[in-house]
């Protein structure tokens, strides 16, 4: 939706008309033990993952700050730790580790210097500032909060972060005053006036708004540069006499409901004066001075209510004039930008499924840098993703990773670390290979297949349809623990890019707006046709299963064809009346998804929903959903598991305790567990005689 495993490792609430078993892999493994390594990939590895994010490269591009991420398997968490690595050896060594989280790292405009964030986990994360000729550290701040979008000034003396500065909410009435001393009452009424009042993976959000603050780079005192009852966000961008900084935000009237339409705003650090430099309808936002001072960069569109648009590259003078589209036929969204030098910009973006950099002139030239990048985090799901900084001189750090392993640290072409291969070297990983589908209006759909480890030519294989949110995202070739864990359990996984999808053009992508889900519908059956025509998809034995606008897609598919043994419809929207008034960010569905809002037209609504579509559902459906899922709220999945559930479809609910929608696979061994549950659904309705799972009606 919007982006505005194995059962012993984590607590699974199940539910239903089955009990499902755990995948019968215990007594092969533990005969693979006793004969020597385990080969195929478990789900104990997902304990093993490391990954590159947040690379940071210095500015004479001689050495990288990276933050690795790491799985605990005494916490179940990921940990982020710092790293420091020479971009001409690939020599590396910790920077900041141990208990706790230690992120955000930021060189000081000599070098010399390193900002970061750390917390050892008993208090709240606080800006450090590191020597890196001597070690030395210094806290610099002592903050109730959690500082985000550090910048250092041009003269290395302040810098500045963003944080949220906590208010009070409405107040209605009182608690009666007679309240004996040591009595034990009810908490207090909780009085909500906000329109978006609560974010997925925040939770209910606090009385309070996001400020610009500086600071020291020695240390002392902060002071709040900005006010008023606006969120303000990074990042921040100083102008080169440290005296200005430019940074985002919604700070219109109506910007509670107006939610995408911030612009780009300079401040005066001495004076919190503010001056808008953008004023259309639309997001302006990621904004970059160059360092000569003279212009800024920044990325946006103009917000016409359709459900998806391209990010553009804009430039203006430092004093919000002379505005101009710098390609003005470059039909992919930018994701990030960055200056090198005065003279061009940095940009990332996606492309048919992959995300790459591209060096951008102030004349509107264009050309490749870096391709492949990959997330270093969350490695459920092959989404495209990734990071990359750049030197002064043009020297471009980024994350990049395959199908069969995360993000490492690359710079220029050459890869720096290899932070798994010590260990997934060693296993029987699943191969990954482009498989070409044509939809049926003869539009060429970018689809993949992951087969089992050892398939012979000729030999079929049972067949996961794996679809991905958004739905306005994409998929690439990029490493996936699903993927992993469903192909050494003998299935092979088909994974595609439909209409609708990112990386091929607004006109692509809007094929479905205002017609989700639709026509994207029939891109997916030719893509699992054409897997059972390329010999490995078996056609007796085809399963389904996706997340959120997946999620959505597989409710819809079990409404309108009978052809999958089983399914298993992940955080998904199934009604889009209560999801438009339930969702944390209320205004975007009837914005951007429908033309009218549900009571004036309910049966736009209704006619999108997968739940008018129960009524023919035969397909055994497992519904997943997190408890704290407040995109696509559990609501819409309880919905669902009463519908099957009174016409007696077999179905079974599962839901992941204290899991976000975005946060549903952040921990490791319940990613683990999800999955493992997802096979063992499938597993119960499997034909091929390949599995003995012990799970009965």
């Amino acid at each position: 939706m919007p982006t505005i495993r194995f059962v012993r490792f984590a607590a699974v609430v199940l539910a239903g008309t089955a009990c499902i078993a755990a995948p019968a892999m215990a007594s092969a493994q533990e005969a693979a033990k006793a004969a020597g390594p385990e080969r195929a990939f478990t789900p104990d590895d997902l304990f093993k993952l490391d990954g590159a994010t947040h690379p940071e490269i210095s500015p004479d591009g001689s050495k990288i700050a990276y933050v690795r991420s790491s799985a605990d398997v005494m916490t179940d968490k990921v940990v982020p730790s710092i790293w420091l690595a020479d971009a001409s050896s690939g020599a590396q060594r910790p920077l900041v580790a141990g208990p706790g989280a230690h992120f955000s790292p930021a060189w000081s405009p000599d070098g010399k210097r390193l900002a970061y964030v750390s917390s050892d986990g008993s208090s709240s994360p606080q800006l450090y500032v590191m020597w890196l000729d001597s070690g030395a550290k210094v806290k610099v701040t002592e903050l109730p909060d959690s500082p985000g979008s550090i910048a250092w000034s041009p003269d290395g003396s302040t810098i500045a972060y963003t944080m949220r500065v906590p208010g009070e909410g409405m107040k209605l009435g009182s608690q009666p005053a007679g309240r004996p001393e040591g009595a034990e009452w009810a908490k207090p009424l909780q009085i909500i006036d906000r329109v978006i009042y609560r974010f997925d993976g925040a939770g209910y959000l606090p009385a309070g708004f996001d400020h610009i603050f500086v600071v020291s780079a020695d240390g002392g005192a902060p002071r709040q540069v900005t006010f008023g009852n606006y969120d303000d966000g990074g990042p921040l961008s100083w102008s080169t006499d440290s005296r200005r900084i430019v940074f985002s935000a919604n700070r219109h009237e109506d910007w509670e409901r107006d939610i995408n339409n911030s612009e780009v705003y300079s401040v005066d650090v001495a004076t919190s004066t503010i001056t808008p430099l953008t004023s259309r309808q639309g997001p302006d936002a990621g904004a970059k001075l160059s360092p000569d001072g003279k212009y800024i960069a920044y990325v946006g569109f103009d917000d016409v209510n359709r459900s998806y648009e391209n990010n553009d590259l804009y430039l203006m003078n430092a004093d919000g004039s002379g505005s101009r589209l710098l390609l003005p036929d470059f039909d992919r969204s930018i994701d990030a930008l960055e200056w090198a030098g005065s003279n061009a910009i940095y940009i990332k973006y996606d492309d048919h499924g992959e995300t790459k950099v591209a060096r951008v002139g102030l004349n509107g030239s264009m050309k490749t840098v870096a391709e492949g990048l990959t997330a270093g985090t969350h490695f459920d799901r092959p989404y495209t993703g990734g990071e990359f900084s750049v030197s002064a001189a043009g020297k471009v750090a980024y994350t990049r990773g395959s199908t069969t392993k995360p993000a490492d640290l690359w710079v220029n072409g050459k890869r720096l670390t290899d932070l798994n291969g010590n260990w997934i070297d060693a296993k029987a990983m699943a191969p990954v290979r482009k498989l070409p589908v044509t939809a049926p209006d003869g539009r060429t759909i970018d689809a993949w297949l992951v087969t089992p480890p050892g398939l012979k030519p000729g030999e079929k294989a049972p067949l996961i349809l794996e679809i991905h949110g958004g739905p306005n995202a994409a998929y690439g070739p990029s490493f996936a623990t699903d993927n992993q864990l469903y192909a050494a359990h003998g299935y092979a996984v088909l994974y595609t890019n439909p209409r609708g999808s990112t990386s091929y053009g607004e006109e692509f992508a809007n094929l479905i707006d205002r017609a989700y889900p639709g026509t994207d519908y029939d891109d997916l059956m030719a893509a699992v046709d054409a897997a059972i025509a390329d010999g490995v998809a078996d056609p007796d034995n085809l399963f389904v299963t996706g997340g959120s606008g997946g999620g959505v897609l597989t409710a819809w598919i079990v409404g309108k064809t009978n052809r999958f043994k089983a399914a298993a419809t992940q955080k998904p929207v199934i009604n889009w009346t209560s999801e438009a008034l339930t969702m944390d960010a209320t205004p975007f569905t009837s914005r951007y998804w429908f033309d009218k809002k549900p009571w004036e037209d309910p049966m736009a609504y209704w006619k999108r929903s997968p739940l008018s579509l129960v009524g023919n559902v035969e397909t055994p459906t497992l519904v997943v959903v997190g408890s704290d899922d407040y995109r696509t709220p559990d609501s819409e999945s309880e919905q669902y598991y009463a519908a099957l559930q009174i016409r007696g479809v077999p179905t079974a609910m599962v839901k992941v305790p204290d899991a976000s929608h975005g946060g549903i696979a952040a921990r490791p061994s319940q990613a683990a567990a999800k999955a493992s549950a997802v096979l063992a659904w499938f597993d119960k309705y499997r034909t091929d005689g390949k599995t003995d799972a012990a799970a009965s009606e």
